[in-house]
């Protein structure tokens, strides 16, 4: 029997949520779900399918708590029920215009490989791209690349569509994001045309996906993409991924995770002050605006993890310059960009500093860092020292690797991997690789 209270609770709970989320994500989880029966102990709601139920409990189960009774165990006092398929024949839907024209990608075209800023920490990653955008299916697939937030992963995925439309005119390309995939899929299930859309995804001759890391914890969605995955790789067809991690890091299958290990795996880092300088240089040519080089140092010294800020204070001081209609200093660009510059100056980190911290938190010599002794502790703060060398400074692995004894770039890569493996599953190693940290930044 349904209760009008219980209407009023849910009806409460949606105003509370709608407040909290945008209008495409209730559209897509919370318009189609009704309070059909209720009692004392527990409610039921009705979901149009699975994946719906599934993405509730996942992401909302505390904010149902709120409304919601919990039983002696602790869970959610709700029962779910699977609306059945209404008798009458329903047409196909038409798919968003986004998922089924080509042309409908939206390539950025102020991305491309031309106005991409090389330096150390970037120069392998964008050559990967770009052998990939010459030769789609044929060198590197899938790509993979991951970075921090605001490094330039985009700029390079836009780049590789924008050179493929334009060389290769007759290809199927679309670009995505994760979040987009999923609206697409719950779409589909809602509308009853999910082989639709399985025919359209699996007939692209390149698919580029964004943000996969929000892939995480969203098991059937995951396997519709590890599905498509396969089919498209198993026609040569081109895959490119971006991350703010790399696979093995990721909270995902180990059979999808295997599958994006499959090609290259490629890292961008943190770009060092010259190139830097080099980006606020580029940004303000393009906004017609002179910036002096004093004042270009100046910012790259104080905004060092992130590209789009750098764009941003680029954006601030040329719309400044041309409403005052005067001429940037360094005094002038502290007062307009203060928020921006709450970081100091950055110090920088030497492979030296960093034998330093590690030798004195494992209790060893710096010389057995730099040297061939294979004892147990020995060797893991030799791993750990190049772990941090890796990603502490932005240099080439050749020249870091050098500082240990001569030891070679492929050596240093495998002990950056093996740390970062451990990290997942070692949290007396991680507490102590962050006061290493500490000690080499104070």
């Amino acid at each position: 029997m349904l209760i009008c209270k219980d209407q009023e609770i849910w009806a409460q709970f949606i105003d509370y949520i709608q407040k909290r989320i945008s209008e495409t994500e209730y559209k897509n989880w919370f318009s189609q779900i009704n309070v059909i029966e209720s009692n004392n102990d527990c409610t039921t709601l009705e979901v149009p399918n699975i994946f719906v139920q599934e993405y509730i409990l996942d992401n909302y189960r505390k904010d149902l708590l709120v409304f919601f009774p919990a039983n002696k165990d602790g869970e959610l006092s709700i029962n779910f029920t699977i609306k059945e398929e209404q008798k009458k024949r329903i047409k196909s839907p038409i798919l968003p215009q986004a998922a089924l024209d080509k042309d409908e990608c939206n390539f950025n075209p102020l991305y491309t490989f031309e106005n991409y800023i090389e330096g150390p920490s970037n120069q392998f990653v964008k050559s990967a791209a770009f052998g990939v955008a010459q030769n789609p299916g044929k060198s590197f697939n899938p790509l993979f690349i991951h970075g921090g937030v605001g490094l330039g992963k985009t700029h390079l995925l836009h780049s590789i569509g924008n050179f493929i439309r334009t060389n290769y005119k007759k290809s199927n390309i679309k670009i995505i994001t994760t979040e987009a995939f999923i609206n697409d899929l719950v779409f589909n299930l809602r509308n009853k045309s999910v082989d639709k859309m399985k025919r359209y995804y699996r007939n692209l001759d390149v698919l580029i996906v964004d943000d996969i890391q929000f892939l995480q914890d969203r098991v059937n969605f995951e396997e519709e993409f590890c599905n498509t995955f396969e089919s498209l790789i198993n026609q040569t067809k081109q895959i490119v991924i971006a991350s703010d991690k790399p696979p093995g890091q990721l909270k995902l299958s180990q059979r999808l995770v295997a599958r994006m290990e499959w090609g290259l795996v490629a890292h961008i880092g943190i770009p060092d002050l010259e190139t830097r300088v080099a980006i606020l240089q580029q940004k303000s040519t393009e906004k017609k605006f002179a910036i002096p080089n004093d004042v270009a140092f100046f910012i790259a010294e104080r905004i060092y993890n992130n590209i789009r800020q750098l764009e941003g204070a680029i954006n601030r001081l040329a719309a400044f310059s041309q409403l005052s209609n005067s001429e940037i200093n360094i005094e002038m660009t502290q007062n307009i960009l203060q928020e921006m510059l709450f970081f100091t100056p950055q110090k920088r980190v030497s492979v030296d500093s960093i034998l330093k911290a590690v030798a004195s938190a494992f209790e060893i010599k710096i010389s057995d860092l730099k040297g061939e002794c294979r004892l147990k502790n020995i060797a893991q703060a030799r791993q750990v020292a190049m772990y941090l060398s890796k990603e502490l400074i932005s240099d080439s692995l050749q020249k870091i690797a050098s500082s240990f004894g001569g030891k070679t770039h492929s050596t240093l890569l495998h002990a950056w991997k093996k740390i970062s493996s451990e990290l997942e599953k070692n949290q007396t190693l991680f507490r102590q690789i962050e006061i290493i940290k500490k000690n080499i930044e104070s």
